[in-house]
């Protein structure tokens, strides 16, 4: 048995004749290759889209770099600038302890402070006159002659020494006002 389908063409076939395509004939169709939405499917992605696909990820990869350079040179610019400000920040701690040494120091070294210290602690004694003696050079044996002769007059007798000694604490009078204001 046949189907109706089969049937149907062949009682077609005897009614027409059907015109044989030649050379000079022309179909009522045109016959276009890879047309459809089919072929788009089939071709994938396109070269146009790749490209721009590409540009966009270096784009993005150099905005990156940028972007961490950036951030690497500012995080080092502060590191440096907190840097600077602690380094200022001791600078005037240490000037301002070094102002305060210096006030101490010279409190310290004041001669009234020095006098009083050893007139209180140690019992010292200013002197009230102070005697010179200049020898030079040349002249050494002279002033052993001259220092000889003045204590053989009287001027600076043995008990005057005695007793400048004793008010000096036993320094010498002659030695005492530059040791006492020295602090030795």
């Amino acid at each position: 048995m046949r189907s109706s389908a089969a049937h149907a063409i062949e009682r077609e076939e005897m009614l027409e004749p059907r015109p044989e395509r030649g050379l000079g004939m022309e179909s009522q169709f045109e016959l276009v290759e890879g047309g459809g939405l089919d072929v788009r499917v089939r071709a994938g992605v396109s070269p146009e889209f790749l490209a721009r696909v590409r540009m966009v990820v270096m784009a993005t990869i150099v905005l990156f770099i940028l972007g961490s350079l950036r951030v690497a040179l500012t995080s080092a610019t502060v590191a440096q600038l907190s840097s600077n400000a602690q380094a200022r920040d001791q600078i005037e701690t240490f000037e301002t302890s070094n102002d305060s040494l210096r006030v101490e120091r010279s409190l310290m070294a004041s001669s009234t402070r020095i006098d009083r210290i050893a007139t209180q602690n140690y019992g010292m004694v200013a002197a009230s006159s102070y005697d010179s003696i200049v020898i030079e050079p040349e002249a050494e044996a002279a002033a052993e002659g001259a220092e000889e002769a003045e204590a053989a007059s009287g001027e600076i007798g043995a008990e005057d020494r005695a007793g400048d000694e004793a008010a000096l604490g036993g320094m010498d009078p002659l030695f005492g006002a530059p040791q006492l204001a020295a602090g030795l």
